[in-house]
């Protein structure tokens, strides 16, 4: 797999929706997992200028997600260089990749393509916290779901029949015993700016109020779940989302996906055990993301050292062997040749 394959591809999809094309695709490789986020805008911009304000931009996606303010840009800048905005949907696009596409115009998804629900979930210092296992002085702060705090309240409403002042007052003391107030407060709050973001971006193609409160419904409160995953049919019958019918766009979208599917790995775990190999020690180099349009390219890269060796592990007679990483770089960098 070369990097002029997929550029040929890129340039076919151009050819077939008339249009320049940028791909954005954060890897969920296990282990070795990247999201969407606004270190990449001062280079996407750099790729998206060059495009010299063409009639239309289709954004290439793969994400299961990352910070909803970075999707939400997103759209803006690209807008910004275009009149039409669509997205190119081969499989994955979750959470704040959904999000993206309610601001575009009109969007290619493929028969295995997949949305989400937007409700995010957030790290926050004061949120709760679990040990660490091995570790007994460490622990680990867990992200807090939004809908999962309004789903106990609602809970305590509806199916506990619980609606005396007095009661509501006891469980909400007893809802901020287990989380910080500071983090409800930041969770109600993030729940009002993912549903106005929702209704900005929707309102530049949906004139219709009552259309854009029943998407944001279905994909904040309805389905329950953040792991409920919408298929083409239900996003172009159920939400509405301007899905087009085009197989030969579809059928190139596939053939550019299984390009940075080989590239990035997707499919294959990230084992420190595997890339070391018999060695004792190894430089690793992976990229873990790509940001990609005709003639420029950058990726996420990380550099490892990985190195055999041996720890005391409490209560176990015998040091056990461990490999050690240490990281050498980590970030975006520009790469014509790959």
């Amino acid at each position: 797999m070369t990097r002029e394959e997929r550029l040929k591809l890129i340039r076919e999809i151009e050819s077939e929706r008339e249009s320049r094309v940028l791909v954005y695709i954060t890897g969920d490789r296990r282990g070795l997992e990247t999201k969407i986020g606004n270190d990449t805008f001062p280079f996407i911009n750099r790729h998206i200028s060059q495009f010299d304000r063409p009639p239309k931009i289709d954004l290439f996606l793969y994400s299961v997600g990352g910070i909803t303010m970075a999707g939400y840009s997103l759209v803006n800048m690209i807008r910004e260089h275009t009149d039409s905005f669509g997205v190119l949907i081969p499989f994955k696009a979750l959470s704040t990749a959904t999000l993206i596409t309610f601001g575009s115009d009109d969007i290619i998804m493929t028969k295995m393509g997949q949305l989400s629900p937007i409700d995010p979930s957030l790290p926050h210092p004061l949120g709760p916290s679990i040990p660490i296992p091995g570790q007994p002085d460490a622990s680990r702060v867990l992200p807090v779901s939004v809908e999962d705090i309004f789903n106990y309240l609602d809970l305590a409403r509806t199916e506990l029949k619980i609606s005396e002042e007095d009661n509501i007052e006891s469980v909400l003391e007893h809802l901020s015993q287990k989380v910080h107030p500071l983090v409800l407060g930041n969770a109600y709050r993030a729940r009002e700016q993912i549903e106005l973001l929702a209704h900005t971006l929707l309102s530049y193609h949906f004139e219709s109020e009552e259309k854009i409160s029943k998407i944001i419904d279905i994909v904040t409160k309805a389905r329950f779940s953040h792991n409920y995953i919408f298929n083409r049919k239900e996003a172009k019958n159920e939400l509405g989302l301007p899905i087009i019918d085009n197989d030969r766009a579809e059928s190139l979208v596939i053939s550019l996906f299984e390009k940075y599917q080989q590239m990035l790995e997707l499919q294959n775990p990230y084992s420190p055990e595997v890339a070391l190999g018999d060695q004792e020690e190894a430089r690793i180099s992976v990229d873990r993301a790509i940001v990609e349009s005709d003639d420029l390219t950058h990726v996420f890269r990380t550099v490892k050292i990985l190195r055999r060796s041996t720890i005391q592990v409490p209560h176990m007679p015998v040091p056990q062997p461990t490999i050690i990483e240490r990281i050498i770089s980590q970030g975006w960098v520009e790469d014509n040749n790959i």
